[in-house]
């Protein structure tokens, strides 16, 4: 079988956690081939020049509620949701269901089963964001689906574990036991804890038990206090734990979020996610949730209340913003959009150009605006 060879040359490549120059991003039938000295190009391979910039590898959203003027809820959804994202920089993400009733989590977990199987693009597995969270940190969540994880929710997540690639489960300790989290984690499931008022030795008991993640740090949790360090001090103090930002400068202000970055301990680590909702990648400028109209202003999307609801990011955009707020080196700022959330989720096939993994490519102009997408080596 006759395999096409394509090279892309022109832009600084990320390699190994740095930017280099004169080298060329080699592809086959879909996936990383090699990274080459521009005089090394096979001869056989199709040249693709491209302007300067940076070639970078796809971006990999862990939070990701809807897209292309949709939320998520069935395969057609998946189906929008994976193009519209692939569109602004996200060829590999989590479709998220926010807290809500036992039958739509069943009808999700087969979803996205059902999307996998058919090869819908980009969809790595799911993220349940509830329902079984903290009232008080409820954010934009219908406190009426809130509810205590029961048996039965135990057996459908663990089935979902089981034939799901990845399940990540965001839940409030106040609302699942340490033995429920072990049980979940031993199967694979990625626990991150959100939407709680737990203080810091309860989010250390979890850890212990097994969480390995904090959901959109800062937002919708117990906050650092002189004596209490809360959930976010967990979420920076405890190594075992990485934490997702949504750098926006919406949900949370660019100085907290350059002291998180500056003190987070090892290894666990913080990264990129969009928390995107229905309006990204569209130009609507609201949608219905749980019966609630969200209300897009700009790049914030608010309840009636003004309880922010989502986000209205692009992972581009996150990206620039840790670098011009935060002072952090643009290598990281990507591999936090990249290899480091694929790294969480045991995602070895995407977020970086490691030799065999999928051709998700993005180049980026010196500006940082995305320029060209490719997803499994196809240009979107």
């Amino acid at each position: 079988m006759n395999q096409k060879l394509t090279a892309l040359t022109g832009p600084k490549i990320l390699v190994q956690g740095q930017f280099r120059e004169n080298l060329t991003l080699i592809t086959c039938d879909g996936q990383v081939s090699d990274i080459v000295a521009v005089a090394d190009i096979p001869s056989e391979a199709e040249v693709i020049e491209l302007a300067g910039g940076y070639l970078v590898s796809g971006f990999v959203d862990l939070q990701v509620n809807g897209g292309g003027g949709v939320m998520f809820r069935d395969v057609e959804t998946l189906r929008i949701m994976s193009r519209a994202h692939a569109s602004i920089g996200a060829t590999s993400i989590l479709p998220t269901l926010i807290t809500d009733t036992p039958e739509n989590v069943s009808l999700a977990i087969d979803a996205v089963e059902q999307a996998i199987a058919e090869g819908v693009p980009g969809i790595l597995g799911l993220h349940l964001e509830g329902p079984h969270l903290s009232i008080s940190r409820k954010g934009a969540h219908d406190p009426s689906l809130i509810r205590p994880m029961t048996d039965e929710d135990l057996t459908v997540l663990l089935d979902g574990a089981a034939r799901l690639p990845v399940l990540k489960v965001t839940v409030a300790p106040e609302n699942v036991t340490n033995d429920q989290i072990a049980n979940l984690s031993q199967a694979g499931v990625l626990i991150s804890l959100g939407h709680t008022d737990a203080d810091f030795t309860t989010c250390q008991g979890a850890a212990e038990a097994g969480a390995r993640c904090v959901t959109h740090l800062f937002n919708a949790q117990s906050q650092i206090g002189n004596r209490e360090p809360g959930t976010v001090g967990a979420a920076l103090a405890l190594g075992d734990l990485s934490a997702g930002l949504i750098a926006d400068g919406v949900h949370v202000h660019p100085e907290c979020m350059g002291l998180a970055l500056r003190s987070k301990c090892g290894p666990g680590q913080i990264f990129l996610v969009s928390d995107a909702m229905a309006t990204a990648a569209s130009d609507i400028d609201g949608f219905i949730l749980n019966d609630r109209w969200i209300h897009r202003s700009g790049n914030r999307l608010t309840l009636k209340d003004g309880t922010l609801a989502g986000a209205h990011l692009e992972v581009a955009t996150a990206v620039r913003n840790v670098v011009e707020m935060c002072d952090v080196p643009l290598a990281t700022a990507f591999a936090m959009a990249s290899e480091t959330p694929a790294a969480l989720i045991g995602a070895t096939h995407v977020g970086s150009f490691a030799k065999g993994a999928q051709a998700d490519i993005l180049h980026l102009t010196e500006g940082l605006e995305l320029a060209q997408v490719w997803q499994r080596g196809l240009l979107v």
